[in-house]
């Protein structure tokens, strides 16, 4: 028997598989970087996180001060959230549903599909979160590689399927490669019947989408964020589109309360202020080309073309780790992933035109 209160009762209750979870591992934050790096923290340029370096609608912060119901609890059923997305995304409302960040979402559908040994389809290198909310929610990884240059493997995914299969993640563009997905791989993915989730948190920033068919196929989810293109990262804010007998399940098995009020007054004033927002989504895509035209003359690096917000760069000469960590010690920040199928890549976001004059000087100084 036990003895009570001693220190490792609890860790022999631990879901197995769970004791040695890896998590997932998340951006750099600069202030945790003070009196470890050569430049005063207020100095450091952020690329590591896709984050919109502009910043959120002026609307938004006036708001946010003005607002006098914090002491309220905020709709749990999203009400007004949610025919205020629809209207915007021309959809009905009993599609769609937000959260706190579109990964809850991730991590909310895994919940009420997979049982323990149901297998998820993962087209890797892709976001993390996909791998992570399976391995938490019990289910079973099945990966499979993208091709050569990042796009999804079709055939492969068909090969991969087995009566277990309860779900395939494909993101579009996809994050790190930056790579968009064809609309008819898409369509053939959705005629195998297996739920598939498109995850087009990149959305604004290349403007290809299949929103418009979730009415049209019952296994078809998209996601969509309001980090990246408005600058609301901070806030976590996201929501999906879904089946509609999908959502009203998602809303029923959610946290309650899983939306602050100060993102629901984010969003509100984001979309009443899209011109704005969207001349911003603009200026970064034309920094994108730029960037990506400054990257491909350093000789040592292959540069992935990209769709998104970012852009992927293998490292010919030399590894990304110690890379990553030269930057990082010159105050720029960009993002190494400890991983096979990019083991000597880096990811760098498109910032400001000042913010790529320095990052590629800096490279160009560390490449000699």
């Amino acid at each position: 028997m036990a003895v009570p209160g001693s220190n490792n009762d609890i860790l022999k209750l631990i879901r197995p598989g769970l004791a040695d979870f890896a998590g997932y591992s998340a951006a750099t934050s600069p202030e945790t970087l003070e009196g470890k790096v050569d430049v005063p923290v207020k100095s450091i340029i952020k690329l590591d996180a896709n984050e919109n370096p502009y910043g959120c609608s002026p609307r938004v912060n006036r708001a946010l001060a003005d607002y006098a119901n914090y002491h309220v609890y905020p709709d749990d059923g999203q009400a007004s959230l949610r025919r205020m997305l629809a209207d915007y995304y021309g959809v009905d409302a009993a599609n769609v549903v937000a959260s706190s960040g579109s990964n809850r979402l991730i991590d909310l559908i895994l919940r009420l599909l997979l049982e323990p040994g149901d297998e998820v389809i993962n087209c890797v290198p892709t976001f993390g979160v996909y791998a992570f909310s399976t391995r938490l929610c019990g289910g079973r990884l099945v990966e499979v590689p993208r091709t050569t240059d990042f796009t999804v493997d079709v055939a492969a995914i068909h090969a991969a399927i087995t009566s277990r299969t309860k779900m395939i993640f494909i993101a579009s563009p996809n994050n790190p490669t930056g790579t968009p997905v064809l609309r008819s791989d898409i369509l053939e993915l959705l005629a195998t019947g297996v739920p598939l989730m498109v995850d087009e948190a990149y959305y604004e920033f290349n403007g290809e989408t299949v929103a418009p068919l979730v009415s049209e196929h019952r296994n078809l989810s998209v996601l969509r964020s309001f980090s990246k293109w408005a600058g609301l990262a901070g806030l976590r804010i996201g929501y999906g589109l879904f089946p509609a007998a999908v959502a009203d399940l998602l809303l029923r098995t959610k946290i309650p309360y899983n939306l602050n009020a100060a993102a629901i007054v984010a969003v509100t004033e984001s979309l009443a202020d899209i011109d704005y927002l969207n001349s911003r989504v603009t200026a970064i895509i034309e920094e994108r080309g730029r960037l990506f035209a400054k990257l491909s003359r350093i000789d040592w690096l292959r540069v992935v073309p990209s769709s998104a917000n970012f852009i992927l760069c293998q490292v010919l000469r030399g590894h990304a780790a110690e890379l990553h960590q030269q930057l990082r010690q010159r105050g720029i920040l960009i993002r190494y992933f400890a991983e096979p199928r990019l083991d000597n890549y880096i990811r760098i976001s498109v910032g400001r035109p000042e913010d790529t004059d320095a990052v590629v000087r800096m490279l160009r100084e560390i490449g000699g």
